[in-house]
């Protein structure tokens, strides 16, 4: 687990000291059991960055607060959630993130630089999450990425782990808005962002973490510039 030791890691978290306890405690854990900032360094540092699924905004006001070049979008299905993460955002210093409600789950209109999928698409079932992934390759500018981070399958003792506190967060204590727990593995996530026209990168980020984080980065290829005609 990693602690908020950064300048920007403590602004963010502090952002919401006044949201409801739980809330607040669930922002807190999520941070201590998520390589967050690991993720962070990979999004490009400016451009249009979309953070699908982004419940309360922890992941896209970190993302701001690294970059001001970065201009984040945050959207998610929870109204709830989203209110948190715009009373967190109108907290000074400011913040270029902004967010907003799909209760459909819709994307806002690209060309994105990149988006950020961040432990959303266990909560799909396969059709929704390969759809969802086809949605995300398709709003990509050219040469943007889609970053992807989940937890994989294996090793196992650790997949059960992070398999019973999803089953705790979304059926028990109903903190995570989700009907269906279904946990695909690295390679079956890989070859969707694959059928998605994406050239697919795999890294584990899970060395020191109790889950077995995984960040899958699929890059869309650029166009390729034409040769003029010759006589």
């Amino acid at each position: 687990m990693k602690r908020p030791h950064s300048t920007n890691a403590r602004t963010t978290l502090a952002r919401y000291r006044d949201a409801p306890a739980g809330d607040r405690f669930h922002v807190q854990v999520r941070w201590l059991t998520c390589p967050i900032d690991e993720l962070e360094r990979r999004v490009p540092r400016a451009g249009r960055i979309l953070d699908v699924g982004c419940g309360h905004g922890l992941v896209s006001l970190y993302l701001a607060a690294c970059a001001p070049g970065r201009e984040v979008t945050g959207v998610d299905i929870d109204e709830h959630k989203i209110e948190l993460a715009r009373r967190a955002a109108g907290i000074p210093p400011s913040t270029s993130a902004v967010f907003a409600v799909s209760p459909d789950g819709s994307l806002p209109t690209g060309d994105w630089d990149a988006i950020v999928i961040t432990d959303v698409l266990y909560l799909l079932g396969p059709e929704a999450r390969a759809e969802l992934l086809r949605r995300c390759a398709a709003a990509l500018a050219p040469g943007g990425l889609l970053l992807v981070k989940e937890t994989d399958t294996r090793p196992r003792w650790k997949h059960r782990l992070a398999a019973f506190q999803e089953v705790l967060a979304t059926k028990v204590l109903r903190i995570t808005a989700g009907s269906t727990l279904d946990f695909a593995s690295s390679s079956e996530l890989g070859e969707l962002l694959r059928a998605a026209g994406l050239e697919v990168e795999v890294e584990r980020l899970d060395r020191g973490y109790l889950h077995p984080h995984v960040l899958l980065t699929g890059r869309r290829p650029r166009i390729p510039l034409l040769s003029p005609n010759r006589s």
